[in-house]
């Protein structure tokens, strides 16, 4: 659960901003930030931020989301600058910045059917015929 929100905020950053700038397509961008959330999710959420403080993982953060986001528009010929790359990663980063410590120290709750019945919220009765 905290790999699909970590997708939805980053994807939706990267992708929204990677069209704004360049010429990048919806199905590329949405590849990219795909491929950049499963890398910063295996890389810096599992590693990083488990051995270090939030602030490190930020700036790997940042750093990863250039490189990637770098590699991606110089093979995909997209028309983004590097400083429109920083400004997509920089945004990205503060996301991180704002996102890993509510997700991570478990304050964040993401609910489910179990955890829903549990807090007494009873479940959606059944239509009458």
């Amino acid at each position: 659960m905290k790999f699909l929100l970590k997708w939805l905020v980053n994807g939706t950053i990267a992708t929204t901003l990677l069209m704004y700038y360049s010429n990048a397509s919806f199905l590329g961008s949405v590849t990219t930030a795909t491929i950049l959330t499963i890398i910063a999710y295996m890389v810096v959420d599992q590693i990083i931020l488990r051995s270090t403080n939030n602030l490190i993982a930020t700036v790997s953060d940042g750093i990863l989301g250039y490189l990637v986001l770098w590699v991606a528009a110089s093979t995909m010929k997209w028309t983004i600058s590097p400083g429109e790359i920083f400004i997509v990663a920089l945004i990205t980063g503060i996301a991180e910045f704002f996102y890993s410590p509510l997700c991570f120290s478990g304050r964040i709750v993401i609910p489910t059917p179990a955890r829903l019945i549990a807090a007494g919220i009873p479940k959606r009765p059944r239509a009458r015929r």
